[in-house]
């Protein structure tokens, strides 16, 4: 029996973000995935490059948490619209950290092969307070 795609972005969201476990990633995340989002830093193709792109918002909002509010699957690419909350205790670049809380929402587009996301595109609410425009 395959696994339902929806149970693979649910371990990214829970297992590697909420969790905190980015050794996770190397069980859901393909060596030759990419990412895109034109909101955060730059990151190498692979496992290792999602690494840092967790890790980069992590060390920023250590208490960041995930809430998926709905997910849109067609058997080999899901759509997860998602809440972010958290704390900013940490630096971003050219961001100072203002140790206030914050909410925002985005999406994830994600396709999977094997078990795996191979790519994603996320898209997510810069304009809520608490983050910069």
């Amino acid at each position: 029996m395959a696994t339902d795609i929806r149970d693979i972005s649910r371990r990214v969201f829970e297992e590697i973000w909420n969790n905190k476990n980015l050794n996770a990633a190397d069980e859901v995340i393909a060596s030759d995935y990419v990412h895109h989002d034109a909101q955060s830093p730059p990151v190498p193709d692979g496992i290792d490059g999602y690494k840092e792109f967790v890790s980069h918002y992590l060390n920023a909002f250590p208490d960041l948490r995930l809430t998926i509010e709905d997910q849109i699957s067609d058997g080999q690419t899901i759509v997860s619209r998602w809440t972010a909350t958290g704390t900013h205790n940490g630096d971003l670049p050219g961001i100072p950290r203002p140790g206030r809380r914050f909410s925002v929402t985005g999406m994830t587009i994600a396709r999977i092969r094997n078990g795996k996301f191979v790519e994603s595109w996320g898209n997510w609410d810069t304009r809520k307070p608490g983050l910069p425009a």
